[in-house]
């Protein structure tokens, strides 16, 4: 049996013990850092990855205005026409092109898509057969027309269809509106339903990414706009064209809608048309009558017999007058 003395520790043996104790706190100290720092840069990762991955899956909502002219397949005026030759085939070439660009879609990833008819009394599409992962607005009566249900919230707008404005040569059934427009000018820049529709979504922030129709509209909207280029046909005279395949079409809009989607989220988004604030329309029509009536609304006045102009705070105030110009008023 040890003696008490032997028991108890000698001064030597406190201290070290002191020496060690601390050690180890220092140790323990230092490894709870560490593993604080790394448990802190695992969680800063993992939440980088799953915002990421979160982000991703985000739907992105896309806007698609369709207009016929432009369709593949549609090489008359009569196809364009209710009651015209061929009208009914129109319908379903024009719905048969949508339900591609929306397969193009879907195929690049998760999506909301809204579309509008955007061609005459705007009743075309054969909506029993459009994919029905979409909706889809309809009907003419409406303020903004082919830019209807665009809002800020939309990632991205496709014009599909469209035609070159009024006055164009080698262009097939070129307009702007209707056939009482000879010409229409945002800020001394003319444009036709494609511009003024680009100039609108423009001003919202959404970029149109992709647009289709005659080789002189091509032509015409690349020249202010940046997007995904798809040619369907070419003007022969002002009423006939030469015309690519419909099938040949679906797959250049699918290949080109599958490229503006990817390139979406690229550094340096592509050029748009953005007018700015205020806004300074004008408006040329085919009679001197016109003008004259259009001068009872506020703020329009007559620039010459033919012509009318007036100033609007922004494209969501300019664009509702002038499609009540166009559309709305009659003589």
């Amino acid at each position: 049996m040890s003696s008490p003395e032997n028991r108890r520790s000698s001064p030597l043996a406190r201290e070290s013990a002191k020496i060690l104790a601390a050690a180890v706190r220092r140790a323990s100290s230092t490894l709870a850092t560490t593993l604080t720092a790394r448990t802190c840069a695992i969680a800063a990762t993992l939440l980088f990855v799953f915002s990421a991955t979160a982000a991703a899956q985000q739907p992105r909502r896309i806007f698609i205005s369709v207009d016929m002219e432009g369709i593949g397949g549609v090489g008359t005026p009569a196809m364009t026409s209710a009651g015209g030759k061929d009208y009914d085939l129109a319908r379903r070439l024009m719905t048969d092109e949508v339900n591609a660009v929306v397969a193009a879609i879907f195929e690049s990833g998760p999506a909301t898509v809204l579309v509008n008819d955007s061609h005459g009394d705007m009743q075309n599409l054969l909506h029993t057969e459009l994919d029905p992962r979409v909706t889809y607005i309809q009907g003419a009566v409406k303020p903004v027309g082919m830019v209807a249900g665009l809002d800020s919230t939309f990632d991205a707008a496709f014009f599909i269809g469209y035609h070159a404005r009024a006055g164009t040569p080698d262009a097939f059934l070129a307009h702007t509106g209707t056939g009482s427009v000879k010409g229409l000018w945002l800020d001394d820049r003319e444009v036709g339903e494609g511009g003024l529709n680009a100039a609108y979504a423009a001003a919202l922030g959404v970029p149109v990414l992709l647009a289709s129709g005659d080789s002189a509209f091509v032509a015409q909207f690349g020249q202010n706009v940046g997007a995904e280029l798809v040619t369907t046909k070419w003007a022969v005279t002002d009423v006939s064209a030469k015309l690519i395949h419909p099938k040949v079409v679906h797959e250049r809009l699918v290949a080109a809608a599958k490229r503006a989607l990817a390139r979406s989220g690229a550094a340096g988004a592509a050029k748009q048309l953005d007018v700015g604030k205020p806004v300074r329309v004008r408006m040329r029509f085919s009679d001197t009558a016109l003008p004259q009536i259009l001068e009872a609304i506020p703020g329009v006045k007559r620039v010459d017999g033919y012509t009318v102009g007036f100033t609007a705070a922004s494209m969501a105030e300019a664009y509702p007058i002038i499609r009540l110009m166009y559309r709305f008023v009659r003589i």
